[in-house]
């Protein structure tokens, strides 16, 4: 049912809108552009909309469109988009229909991320997997026996929120465990732990444990087949991965932890290819 079919993915970052055309699962040329962040709702969409102009062919079956913000998906209305103030409610979805008289879909960034790793990446041989956001914050997107489930107010998948310690999991399994608590980037602590240093090599341990107790978390809530980190902080995986397994070893049904598989993404543009995937997901049965 998606073979030959002509798909814009388009990732509406905070700062950037790049747009490339998905067809037979392959991704070709990528164009971008900076985004005014002080434009009108009007301008920015305009922005967006050369890019579509330039990158569709004569015949486009669909545009999906991921979003770092809340989303109505069903309305395909986004709030409070990242950097972009004037995008306070913005009925993407029918201004795109309107302008290309093509299905349009909408979503948000984590979501697109678990479904473009379930068509283009290391999902792909799964029907259930969440895909994990390691960045500045600890959330993702959930796949249900092949299908993106967002749940009834689009909040599936915001792990992050999950009460953990003294505060949530977000303050102890993303960015902000290394700012917070030890006022240095987790970029900083990636390069000195990449020259060996003890300090940031413990550092490092200390936040596998814990997001071994967040991965524990939803297991017991998803019992997926597959888990995939995305985000920057994923580049560390080899200084965290010891620890986080060990903390995983405590999970109460040790015979589902047996086959559980843990990946990191290596897709480049994986926002674009997940934005073209929502297409995919609404169209197969």
């Amino acid at each position: 049912m998606i073979q030959g079919k002509n798909v814009l993915g388009i990732d509406l970052g905070g700062t950037n809108v790049r747009v490339g055309l998905v067809r037979n699962q392959q991704l070709g040329e990528v164009s971008s552009v900076k985004i005014n962040p002080n434009g009108s709702v009007d301008e920015v969409l305009e922005q967006i909309c050369e890019l579509v102009d330039k990158a569709k062919p004569e015949k486009l079956h669909g545009i999906g469109i991921g979003v770092p913000s809340v989303v109505d998906i069903e309305k395909g209305i986004v709030y409070d988009v990242q950097n972009i103030p004037s995008w306070k409610k913005v009925p993407i979805k029918s201004l795109m229909e309107k302008r290309y008289a093509t299905p349009t879909f909408v979503n948000n960034d984590a979501n697109c991320f678990a479904l473009g790793e379930k068509y283009f990446g290391k999902g792909v041989e799964y029907q259930s997997l969440i895909g994990l956001i390691l960045g500045t914050g600890f959330g993702g997107g959930v796949i249900v026996n092949g299908k993106s489930y967002a749940g009834v107010n689009a909040g599936a998948g915001e792990f992050g929120m999950i009460p953990y310690l003294d505060s949530i999991y977000e303050q102890y399994c993303c960015g902000q465990f290394f700012t917070m608590n030890f006022k240095q980037t987790g970029s900083e602590f990636f390069q000195r732990a990449m020259q060996g240093e003890d300090e940031a090599l413990k550092v490092w341990t200390e936040f596998g444990h814990h997001l071994g107790n967040g991965i524990k978390t939803i297991l017991y809530a998803y019992d997926p087949e597959i888990i995939i980190f995305g985000g920057s902080v994923r580049k560390a995986f080899r200084f965290f991965k010891d620890a986080m397994w060990e903390s995983i070893q405590s999970f109460a049904y040790s015979n589902s932890i047996k086959s559980l598989k843990i990946e990191v993404s290596e897709l480049e543009h994986i926002a674009i290819l997940g934005a073209a995937a929502l297409y995919y997901d609404a169209n197969n049965a």
